[in-house]
């Protein structure tokens, strides 16, 4: 992965967007920021857009969407809790059932017009999934800002790369202070030229995610902060951090 400075200082080009697409709002049961603050936040690093993916809900999704000026792309989504791991379903128009077979999750978000990612596969204790269980997805996270080591995100990429699935990075971001840590570089094709006012339509950037024109950058989360949401959900009580 890019250092920092590097990741920062990267020229794009007018056809490649710089796409967050796994952040949270406080809709979800671990996250702290508001929607307004996600907005500003995505602002602030430079991003051309996010995708909000709340566990299990898009309530937080549709506020940004709703909040977010017409030059920065939000993507409506979720972080389904499938019976195999957690599965990004970008662009839908409502959350998926949770509790049901990642590839028949999979299969729903495609068949409603969406984009199916495995987020942070093979990190069990973050509820990631098995490689036995990852099938019918158009891609795979293969760097997670969050992961409190490089181990798992390796495996992951060797696995997209061995499968054949498009390539994504995302910050995993619970707190504003983590959006655009990682990211998705998302290529537009030749007719699809973003103006400097207005994103493009969210259908254009979902098209060019399936087609696989994607490339995934960025940094780690410090991994206090890791700890520190360890520790937080501990105190809820909540499953995060039940083996999977």
């Amino acid at each position: 992965m890019t250092s920092r400075a590097e990741y920062a200082a990267v020229d794009r080009g007018p056809r490649t967007l710089r796409i967050d697409p796994h952040v949270h709002t406080a809709a979800s049961f671990d996250g702290t920021t508001t929607p307004a603050e996600l907005v500003d936040a995505a602002r602030r690093a430079g991003l051309d857009g996010i995708a909000v993916t709340d566990h299990d809900t898009i309530d937080g999704a549709r506020e940004v969407a709703r909040l977010a000026p017409d030059d920065l792309l939000v993507v409506v989504g979720c972080e389904v809790s499938t019976a195999d791991g957690h599965l990004l379903a970008l662009g839908v128009d409502a959350a998926p059932d949770p509790g049901r077979p990642l590839a028949e999750t999979a299969r729903a978000v495609r068949d409603a017009g969406g984009v199916a990612v495995v987020a942070h596969p093979f990190q069990r204790s973050r509820h990631g999934a098995r490689a036995a269980a990852i099938e019918d997805v158009d891609g795979v996270e293969v760097y997670n800002a969050h992961a409190v080591t490089n181990v798992r995100n390796r495996q992951a990429a060797r696995f997209a790369t061995r499968h054949g699935y498009t390539r994504f990075g995302g910050s995993d971001a619970h707190r504003s202070s983590n959006v655009g840590r990682a990211a998705t570089d998302v290529r537009l094709p030749a007719d699809a030229v973003p103006s400097s006012t207005a994103a493009p339509a969210v259908e254009t950037v979902l098209e060019a995610m399936r087609a696989g024109r994607t490339e995934a950058v960025g940094h780690r989360t410090p991994t206090w902060q890791y700890l520190t949401k360890v520790v937080g959900n501990a105190r809820r009580n909540t499953p995060s951090l039940s083996p999977f």
